[in-house]
């Protein structure tokens, strides 16, 4: 792994939102583990279709008439519908990456600190990859954002 990888921060209504890059350095593109095991459930005004939201509604279901979740995950243990390649293998991604729901959003490899996110190294394991180092605080580089219209 290079030295340093970014990170990028939005913070709004004191939730935090991380974007990963989209480079060898973000161990995501060669994982997905998360993404065939939580449940991504979320508050349906995130969903397209009328109420301002940016997940597509059709990629989902719906829980109760407050919250959806993505389809393949609404028991857990599910691959997640927008996920795309085959788990622990380069290339693995998500086909909505930008219109991905709050869960997804709030989720990161490594916590602040530079410490590997426990369920994410569990998750690694689970499907036989090697775990996250952890990195030193200074060289993780986080830029905090405010969201800006959505």
């Amino acid at each position: 792994m290079t030295k340093g990888i970014l990170i990028r921060r939005f913070v709004d209504d004191s939730r935090i939102f991380i974007d990963m890059p989209d480079s060898p350095d973000n161990p995501c593109i060669a994982c997905g583990a998360c993404c065939a095991h939580f449940r991504v459930s979320f508050y349906c005004g995130e969903l397209t279709g009328g109420s301002g939201g940016f997940v597509p509604e059709h990629l989902t279901s719906k829980l109760n008439n407050v919250m959806a979740c993505m389809k393949g995950t609404e028991a857990g243990n599910g691959r997640c519908i927008a996920l795309v390649g085959e788990l622990g293998q380069r290339g693995i991604g998500c086909s909505i990456y930008p219109d991905r729901p709050t869960p997804c959003r709030e989720f990161a490899a490594w916590q602040k600190d530079g410490t590997p996110d426990p369920d994410c190294q569990r998750l690694r394991a689970r499907i036989g990859l090697p775990a996250l180092p952890p990195l030193p605080a200074n060289d993780l580089v986080f830029e905090d954002h405010a969201m800006a219209g959505r």
